[in-house]
């Protein structure tokens, strides 16, 4: 055996072994079960695979959109009467489908440069320009909505996976669904606690805290009847539903319309307890937030603030001393209800409110029989080709099982090594139909390049010369199929979702490695095989 191939064949079983330890590790028990449970722990399985939820939420960005309008309008209000300027209205005409057009009515036609140069300096992201009847418009320029937009979506996602690993749930996928529609998939494999989970998950709506005006009340009838019927324009009728479950019966608070601060004003949160040993919680705000925060709590003094999640009243506490950025909230809530209301708060509230479009759940023995019937598919098939490359090729066979063998283990050593590494790539039943579809593209190579060699035997050549004749004429063949398919696969990595994605990558790892096993591999072998043999020597294929 020549040097330079004794090298190739080292490199071979190095690259045998480095998989095999991504697939395995190092088993604690070298038994059935021992290699088992390596396994299951090296390579992650998907939600289709081990079971868990299914969730496709909606981001209502107007939430966002109409926060920075109220700030805006805040922002307006108080240049207005720092530079003396009169005015009659500042009004979202229309909140819900325009949240971002904003109102200026009775501007005095000499205040118009001062009106300019306010938006200019302080809100930037804004269009000025003059209406009918002395008034003026403003509307977000149209790159700012957007990027706002966008913000709210990719803070919700951070947001939720904050969530979820606080919860500890193992592998999820929360990524950003669909093209330009605001949505988010989330999907929960092994799900242990769905309940909390779900408890959780629906504190999702932006988190705000207000003044609180006037409440409890019994009912909503029974607010607006305390209320002359009437509901001011600055103000909204919210239900209230306490975190530490201790509210019995329906309550309604009326509270500001405007936020004194949002979740984007939050810095830290933690869980404590008062000096009477009762749970409460302590947050952070930033610097503009502190500063917001202390003029506001500055003028109501003695009023009550309301922490508003999920467009409920969650907590009601009374602000005894202006508070800058050190904020405790205090209530009648126990321990798990303070360390829930400290990790949402930590997970950077929401934004904007979630709308579930879509919700399901695989149960886990629906997981395991899809992992029994699709390793059984890819066993049945496996050996299927095996035997026929055995029975067609002869000796060659040998070659191309071989190639193929080490082709499964190259790609079940990369999802074991992406687990090593923190990537997390999943096995999903897709997955393992793409790892099915690679056994054939391998196949399909082995017998590219066989018949090639066949074809030149048939016309004379030796078995030195066929074999490196049929090598080169089906390289080029074998890199442009295998070229086309990964292209393919790429698009349905960047455009699909979940499970196809997780069929794409086995697919396309799958292809590589075929790349190295039938063309690098197989031509190793096949010169091995030769130096053992004399010249002349028929070559079995």
């Amino acid at each position: 055996m020549n040097k330079n191939l004794l090298w190739k064949l080292l490199f071979i079983i190095g690259t045998m072994l480095f998989f095999l330890f991504g697939i395995f590790g190092i088993p604690k028990s070298f038994s059935g079960g021992g290699l088992l449970t390596a396994l299951t722990d090296h390579i992650h399985l998907g939600l289709d695979l081990k079971g868990g939820t299914h969730l496709i939420l909606q981001v209502q960005v107007n939430d966002a959109v109409n926060v920075d309008a109220q700030n805006a309008i805040e922002v307006l209000k108080e240049q207005f009467r720092s530079h003396k300027i009169d005015y009659t209205d500042i009004s979202q005409p229309d909140p819900q489908n325009n949240p971002d057009h904003l109102v200026l009515k009775g501007v005095p036609a000499a205040a118009r440069s001062d009106l300019r140069n306010i938006v200019q300096e302080r809100l930037p992201e804004y269009d000025v320009t003059a209406g009918a009847n002395d008034s003026w418009n403003l509307a977000m320029k149209q790159s700012n909505l957007n990027e706002l937009k966008s913000r709210a979506v990719t803070q919700a996602i951070e947001t939720i996976r904050n969530r979820v690993d606080a919860l500890g749930v193992s592998e999820p996928t929360i990524q950003e669904h669909g093209l330009g529609q605001y949505q988010i998939l989330v999907q929960l494999p092994g799900v242990d606690d769905m309940t909390r989970v779900q408890e959780i998950m629906q504190n999702t709506a932006m988190l705000e805290i207000k003044q609180v005006i006037s409440g409890p009340y019994s009912s909503q009838a029974a607010a607006l009847q305390a209320n002359n019927g009437i509901i001011p324009a600055d103000q909204l009728l919210l239900p209230g539903n306490t975190l530490g479950g201790r509210t019995e019966g329906e309550q309604w608070f009326l509270v500001s319309r405007v936020s004194a601060i949002s979740g984007k004003d939050l810095r830290h949160a933690d869980p404590s307890s008062d000096q009477n040993g009762q749970p409460d919680v302590n947050f952070q705000l930033t610097r503009d937030g502190g500063q917001r925060f202390f003029n506001f709590t500055s003028a109501h003094v003695k009023d009550s603030l309301g922490v508003v999640l999920d467009g409920k009243v969650r907590e009601v506490a009374t602000i005894d001393e202006p508070i800058r950025d050190q904020v405790q909230i205090r209530g009648h809530m126990d321990a798990q209800a303070a360390k829930d209301l400290a990790m949402i708060l930590n997970s950077g509230a929401l934004p904007a409110s979630i709308h579930y479009l879509e919700e399901r759940t695989v149960g886990p023995s629906l997981g395991a029989d899809s992992i029994r019937s699709g390793v059984r598919a890819a066993v049945i098939g496996m050996l299927a080709v095996l035997i026929f490359m055995l029975i067609y090729y002869r000796g060659a066979g040998i070659n191309a099982d071989v190639a193929l063998i080490m082709n499964l283990i190259i790609l079940l050593g990369f999802l074991g090594w992406s687990t090593i590494a923190g990537v997390n790539v999943a096995l999903t039943l897709p997955g393992i139909a793409g790892v099915i579809l690679t056994v054939g593209m391998g196949v399909d190579s082995n017998v590219l390049i066989f018949e090639r060699i066949r074809e030149e035997l048939k016309n004379g050549k030796t078995p030195p010369s066929a074999v490196d004749q049929g090598f080169s004429h089906a390289w080029i063949t074998i890199v442009d199929t295998h070229v086309t398919t990964i292209v393919s696969a790429a698009i349905l990595f960047i455009f699909g979702t979940g499970p196809v994605k997780g069929f794409a990558t086995t697919l396309t790892f799958g292809l590589l490695a075929n790349l190295f096993t039938a063309v690098f591999v197989s031509r190793v072998i096949f010169d091995w095989v030769l130096t053992r043999k004399q010249r002349g020597e028929a070559l079995s294929i």
